[in-house]
C-alpha cells in the first residue's frame, strides 16, 4: 500500500463565522490517498476542528506515523486497528483513513459505498439544507437571495444580532423552512429558553442545534427540552455513539458528522445507535470537499435530516462527487460506479 497526503486550503464564497469561531475566508483540510498493488485508489479527507483541539499540522503528523504495510483494502478491521492505535483521539485523521480504506474496499467489492453498508440510496430523494453563517443583517439578506434555489436554510445564531439576522432572512424568504444552529452560543438554560422562544416566533422553524455548551449538565438539558418550543438537536454534545446516554434525556435528535465520529464506519454506528434509542438523526458536515460530503451522502438512508453543504460554501472544491441541485442529493452524474464515486476535477 502507498500513502499520499497533502494539505489543501478551501476558499470560502463568503467569510464564515459561527458563535464559537470568528469569521474566516478559508478553511484548511488534509487529503489522503491510498493505492494498493493492483492500482486501486481510495480517497479520504480530514477536516480538523479547533473545537476538538485538532489542527492541520496535527493531522499531517498523524499521517507521517501511519505504517502503509499495516493497511489493506481487503482487511478493513485490521487496518483501522492500526490507524486507531497511532493516536486514539485524532478523530479527523481517523476519518481520512477510514474513508480511503472504505473507498478502496467498496471498489474491490464493485459496490458504491451505500450498498457496501447495505443501505441503498434513493436519488433525488434526500434534501440538504444550505447554511448561512453569522454576519450583518444586510449581508444575511444577500446570502439568502443567493441561496434562492435551496428550499431549506440553516441560520447560524448564538450572537448579539440573532433576531435582526433572522428578520433579515425572513424579509426575503418569508416561507422557507429554517433550521437554527447556536453552536453552544448561550451560557445558561434560562438564556437559551428565552432566545429560543423569541426566535421560534419567526416560523416555520424545524429545530435548533446545540443551544448550550457541551459541558452543560444533563439535568439542564432535560429542563430545556421540557420547555423549548423547538426540538433540540445535539451537535457538539454528540461526538459518537459513546455519548448516547448523555443525550437521550436532553435532546430530540442528534447531528452526526463523519469528522467528529472518526469516519463513515463510526458515523454508521452513531446514527444507528441514536435511531434505536428513539432519537431523530441528522448528518452534518464542516467546511469540506466533495470527498467528505459524498461519503456522508452515502449514509443518507439513516438520516431524517441532512446538512451536507460544506462543499457548496467554497469556490475551489478540487473534486466532483454527489450533486445538490435545488438541494436534492444525487449520484446520477457522479464519476465512476463504485466506492465513494468521487474524482479529481479535470
Amino acid at each position: 500500500m502507498k500513502i499520499k497526503f497533502w494539505p489543501y486550503d478551501l476558499s470560502l464564497a463568503h467569510p464564515w463565522a459561527i458563535a464559537s469561531r470568528k469569521a474566516a475566508r478559508s478553511h484548511p483540510v488534509v487529503l489522503v490517498e491510498l493505492t494498493d498493488d493492483e492500482g486501486v485508489v481510495g480517497l479520504g479527507e480530514a477536516a480538523p476542528s479547533r473545537v476538538y483541539g485538532e489542527t492541520p499540522a496535527g493531522v499531517l503528523a498523524f499521517c507521517e506515523r501511519v505504517d502503509a504495510r499495516q493497511l489493506s483494502f481487503a482487511d478493513l478491521p485490521g487496518s483501522m486497528n492500526h490507524v486507531l492505535g497511532v493516536a486514539p483521539g485524532e478523530k479527523s485523521a481517523h476519518c481520512a483513513f477510514n474513508l480511503a480504506l472504505l473507498d478502496g474496499a467498496a471498489q474491490r467489492a464493485r459496490q458504491p459505498l451505500h450498498d457496501y453498508f447495505g443501505l441503498g440510496f434513493q436519488d433525488n430523494h434526500h434534501r440538504t439544507s444550505f447554511s448561512i453563517g453569522l454576519d450583518t443583517p444586510e449581508v444575511i439578506r444577500q446570502k439568502v437571495l443567493s441561496a434562492v434555489d435551496y428550499p431549506v436554510l440553516k441560520l447560524k445564531v448564538g450572537a448579539e444580532r440573532d433576531q435582526e439576522n433572522l428578520a433579515a432572512l425572513r424579509a426575503v424568504a418569508p416561507t422557507k423552512l429554517v433550521r437554527l444552529d447556536a453552536n453552544e452560543g448561550w451560557a445558561t438554560k434560562e438564556q437559551a429558553l428565552q432566545m429560543i422562544e423569541q426566535l421560534a416566533q419567526a416560523g416555520p422553524i424545524e429545530f435548533i442545534e446545540q443551544p448550550m455548551p457541551r459541558e452543560t449538565p444533563p439535568a439542564d438539558w432535560a429542563w430545556l427540552k421540557a420547555r423549548s418550543p423547538l426540538p433540540l438537536f445535539a451537535d457538539e454534545s454528540y461526538r459518537n455513539a459513546g455519548d448516547l446516554a448523555r443525550c437521550v434525556g436532553g435532546f430530540h435528535g442528534v447531528n452526526v458528522k463523519l469528522v467528529k465520529t472518526g469516519g463513515a464506519s463510526a458515523a454508521f454506528e452513531a446514527l444507528r445507535a441514536a435511531r434505536q434509542a428513539g432519537l431523530q438523526t441528522m448528518i452534518g458536515c464542516m467546511i469540506e470537499t466533495s470527498v467528505l460530503i459524498s461519503a456522508a451522502a452515502h449514509l443518507a438512508e439513516l438520516a431524517d435530516y441532512l446538512d451536507l453543504d460544506g462543499n457548496l460554501l467554497t469556490t475551489n472544491d478540487p473534486f466532483s462527487g454527489v450533486t445538490a441541485a435545488k438541494g436534492m442529493l444525487s449520484f446520477a452524474s457522479a464519476p465512476g460506479k463504485f466506492g465513494l464515486r468521487v474524482a479529481a476535477k479535470i
